[in-house]
């Protein structure tokens, strides 16, 4: 019987994306075991290969829309749907992510997530009953204004008059009257993943963390807070919904808290969602071993990020589980000490971070390679 190994990685940031990772690992373990039975299941969770990760190996296909970008512009967006044709797969990058504005130009005042309510419809015009949006690599600091207003609320100012479309977080200060839509809006369901749990106001809120590396200074973070305040008391006052505190809300600038309250999303952990959506634990009862990783191993990977949600899910099948990385060295005890665990760096001691993320795909093949045939010895 041939050994069933499921290679389920997360992207290695500025480097490779989630499926280039998982192709590297695929070719290490039928070099060293050419009768592997492999399933590759590449990771996202909720940022950059969330659309990707999910309509790979056939289990959807990409699609596109011409939607307005964070800066006003028109763009084409992918997004995916998967079969049988009734669950959307949506990244808000695509429609207002970061990548698409050039640093110069970086300003969460003016940028604005319209193209995303754009998206949402066009994915319910395509006939989506469920509707997932990963929400990681935005530009935008709007609470989501920009995305409501593509969907057909109306946002009014003191003098009763309706706020400019389409409006970016500047304009969240003059929001003081909030018009829902005439019509039901049908979106169906909708699931945001969220790669982290940031609340929407205070010191871990949207614009005092990320806000500055979007473009904004230090005066306008503060106006973007205050801005979002005033638009979360609008949001209480007129829909009934107090988004302040949700884990997740804070995602996107925002927009996790404008999804709960214009589209009626539920905001869920990413990777969970991703991993649920792959099927992960159906695949489980048959492996030998688990393949996973991402670009750094630290801290930060026990917070919900892919390949701890990948290990622990395995734990409950006692499937031993191989983390790899670009960098390992700051990897906590509670990794290192993980049962079932093997961590591994992909490139030689020594090894600069320019070379390793150069020749990542090599490394990450070769480091695999010599794992496999480490263990049959």
């Amino acid at each position: 019987m041939s050994r069933v190994i499921v290679i389920a990685p997360d992207s290695f940031k500025e480097c490779l994306r989630a499926a280039e990772v998982a192709a590297a690992i695929r070719r290490g373990v039928l070099a060293a075991i050419p009768t592997a039975e492999v399933l590759c299941l590449p990771m996202a969770d909720g940022g950059e290969g969330f659309v990707e990760a999910l309509i790979a190996e056939g289990r959807g296909e990409r699609r596109t829309a011409r939607v307005t970008g964070p800066l006003g512009e028109p763009v084409e967006a992918t997004w995916g749907m998967l079969a049988p044709g009734c669950t959307a797969v949506i990244e808000m990058a695509q429609a207002a992510g970061l990548e698409r504005v050039a640093e110069a130009h970086r300003d969460p005042e003016c940028t604005t997530t319209f193209g995303v309510g754009e998206l949402l419809l066009a994915a319910q015009r395509e006939g989506a009953r469920e509707t997932l949006i990963g929400v990681g690599g935005s530009a935008t600091n709007d609470g989501g204004i920009g995305m409501a207003q593509a969907l057909g609320y109306r946002f009014l100012d003191e003098r009763g008059e309706e706020i400019a479309v389409p409006a970016g977080g500047g304009e969240l200060i003059r929001v003081s009257g909030i018009r829902p839509p005439t019509e039901p809006l049908g979106l169906g369901s909708v699931r945001v993943a969220c790669d982290v749990d940031n609340p929407l106001l205070g010191e871990r809120g949207a614009a005092r963390v990320y806000a500055a590396q979007k473009g904004a200074a230090p005066d306008q973070i503060e106006a973007l807070e205050a801005g979002m305040a005033r638009f979360a008391d609008a949001i209480e006052r007129d829909l009934g919904m107090d988004v302040r505190s949700l884990p997740g809300s804070g995602a996107a600038g925002g927009l996790g808290a404008g999804l709960v309250a214009f589209a009626g999303a539920r905001l869920e952990p990413g990777a969970a969602l991703v991993l649920e959506a792959l099927q992960l634990e159906a695949h489980l009862g048959r492996a030998s071993l688990v393949i996973t990783g991402e670009g750094a191993i630290n801290a930060q990977t026990l917070s919900g990020k892919a390949p701890w949600e990948v290990y622990r899910r395995s734990q409950t099948h006692g499937v031993p589980v191989l983390m790899l990385g670009g960098d390992i060295a700051r990897a906590p005890e509670e990794l290192r000490g993980a049962p079932g665990l093997r961590l591994r760096a992909i490139a030689p001691e020594g090894t600069s971070r320019a070379e390793s993320m150069a020749r990542a795909s090599e490394l990450l093949e070769a480091s695999v390679r010599e794992f496999l045939g480490e263990a049959a010895v």
